[in-house]
């Protein structure tokens, strides 16, 4: 069984999916694929630079994140461009990487901030939401990303809003708390899916 684990920005994705993995509960996260992806040597890298400009790559060949941020959340059009490239080769590799977890673990996780919006949940079972209010979002991105507020607010745009991202989740944690709160919601989850899979 594969859950698709989602939340917007500054929810605590990374933070339920570790927890889960205290469990021993494999995961895999679409971003670290998404970065992979855009590695020096892959084909995507090759793509992006011959479409923005080597402007969009640090002095060591690697993908300048910000600069290439500001571009995409600016105009809709590169941003979709950008998706077209990247977003099939990520599914490939996830879909390698699950395959691998799943020989390991009891079920696995595809940790996924765009799981609606990119069509990732068709790649699940399950999807279980990760829940905070915004205000808490905004916060917590602004302290860990060393983003602008303007950057925070076109990310929070350009994902899904919180409660249609609600109305399509299986299960729900809700993120507000302290770690004592998520573990006992990822303790209770963690039952329940594995007598799904047994």
């Amino acid at each position: 069984m594969i859950i698709g684990l989602t939340g917007g920005i500054g929810s605590g994705k990374s933070t339920v999916a570790r927890t889960f993995e205290e469990l021993g509960v494999g995961w895999v996260d679409a971003d670290d694929v998404a970065r992979e992806v855009v590695a020096p040597g892959e084909p995507a890298l090759a793509a992006i630079a011959e479409h923005f400009g080597t402007e969009i790559l640090n002095a060591d060949g690697t993908l300048n994140r910000s600069a290439l941020r500001t571009i995409i959340f600016e105009d809709p059009a590169q941003r979709q461009w950008l998706e077209s490239v990247t977003h099939p080769r990520v599914r490939e590799r996830l879909l390698s990487h699950l395959e691998r977890l799943q020989q390991q673990s009891p079920y696995v996780l595809l940790v996924s901030p765009l799981l609606f919006e990119s069509g990732q949940d068709k790649l699940v079972d399950r999807t279980l939401v990760i829940d905070v209010p915004e205000s808490l979002q905004f916060a917590r991105t602004l302290a860990r990303d060393g983003v602008s507020e303007n950057q925070v607010r076109a990310i929070l745009a350009a994902q899904l809003p919180r409660e249609e991202r609600l109305a399509k989740g299986n299960d729900v944690i809700d993120n507000s708390g302290d770690h004592a709160n998520i573990m006992r919601q990822v303790i209770q989850l963690d039952r329940r899916y594995r007598a799904d899979c047994a």
